[in-house]
């Protein structure tokens, strides 16, 4: 009788571990929309892709309600309007980042372009009929900004900031970050073609992402890509100004790029400017620099910056409908193709 009660007592116990052990790890996609556009997920999980999502959902509202610029409540938005000088930590961490990027820049990448940003129509605002560009300099400027305690001290309070250009990267990573408390290892986050990945794709290769061609007016992500590249465990995003812009009345063209130092927009020789990065963050706020200071002196700076990492694959105008493409030495083996191409050594 005591054997038979052991063994019932055995296999309940063995039953219910069984019942509790974590489902198989498979490929799970999970897609929708991010910071008002398109949001991918390719994920090895043993969670349910209900669960990425709601969590996804969860860093998507977090994210508007602290840096969105479109969003009138949301702390960056009060920041602007000197409503509150308290920041969190998404603000703090952005302007920290955003600080050692204009200094490496030179002046080419700056946060405070936001009074130039809504004066040109970039900020989901109509434009201004004509941008008194020299009155709105005197609001730019990172030294006319610091933080001190967890509270923004600006010099002059009409200093306005806009984190359109690192904000995405930063949520592309805290995607990843969120996958990987949940003990995902090998994943793929697109958000908006910004781009941070990890470990290996489903065929068990390098996740393969595509680089777009930077025509004027290829508005559809995807729809024509000039090159293929194979990451893992790094970040890419990229910038240009085929897609944001808009004909002056003299027919010129106005980018969504703004050069700190003039106040106008930064239309360049350089078309797009694909940067491959530790982190998304980094990748988001290296692209916007380079757009703006262009080719040569990006090219020039990119050297620079391999030491720490950083790759690049840059795309300017060449004769008739093609393009000169220089790319970062460390970068050939991840490329489809080089073929004619330049390469930064």
């Amino acid at each position: 009788m005591k054997n038979r009660v052991f063994i019932a007592l055995l296999v309940a116990i063995l039953v219910a571990m069984v019942g509790c052990q974590r489902p198989k790890a498979e490929y799970v996609k999970s897609s929708g929309e991010m910071l008002g556009t398109f949001m991918q997920i390719t994920a090895l999980s043993d969670v349910g892709v209900d669960v990425i999502y709601e969590r996804m959902m969860a860093l998507d509202k977090e994210a508007k309600s602290s840096m969105s610029i479109f969003d009138e409540e949301s702390l960056l938005s009060r920041v602007n309007r000197n409503q509150t000088d308290s920041l969190d930590s998404h603000i703090i961490h952005c302007l920290g980042l955003a600080r050692c990027v204009t200094e490496r820049s030179g002046g080419y990448y700056d946060v405070t372009v936001a009074p130039l940003v809504e004066a040109y129509g970039f900020a989901g605002k109509n434009r201004d009929a004509k941008v008194n560009v020299d009155s709105l300099m005197e609001f730019v400027g990172m030294e006319k900004l610091r933080v001190e305690n967890g509270r923004l001290i600006k010099s002059d309070p009409r200093v306005r900031i806009d984190f359109n250009s690192i904000a995405k990267g930063y949520v592309v990573d805290m995607a990843a970050e969120e996958l990987e408390s949940m003990g995902v290892e090998e994943y793929l986050v697109d958000i908006g073609g910004e781009i941070r990945c990890r470990g290996r794709n489903p065929k068990g290769g390098a996740w393969r992402v595509g680089i777009e061609t930077p025509y004027d007016g290829n508005n559809t992500p995807g729809s024509s890509i000039q090159q293929v590249i194979s990451l893992t465990d790094c970040a890419m995003a990229t910038s240009g100004n085929y897609r944001r812009f808009y004909l002056d009345e003299k027919g010129n063209k106005i980018a969504h790029t703004i050069d700190p130092r003039t106040g106008k927009s930064a239309v360049t020789d350089l078309l797009s400017a694909t940067v491959i990065a530790p982190t998304c963050a980094e990748a988001d706020a290296y692209g916007t620099m380079f757009m703006a200071m262009g080719a040569k002196r990006a090219i020039e700076l990119s050297r620079e910056m391999a030491k720490d990492g950083v790759m690049v694959y840059f795309i300017t105008a060449g004769e008739g409908d093609e393009y000169n493409v220089y790319y970062s030495a460390a970068l050939a083996p991840m490329l489809k193709s080089t073929e004619g191409f330049n390469v930064i050594k």
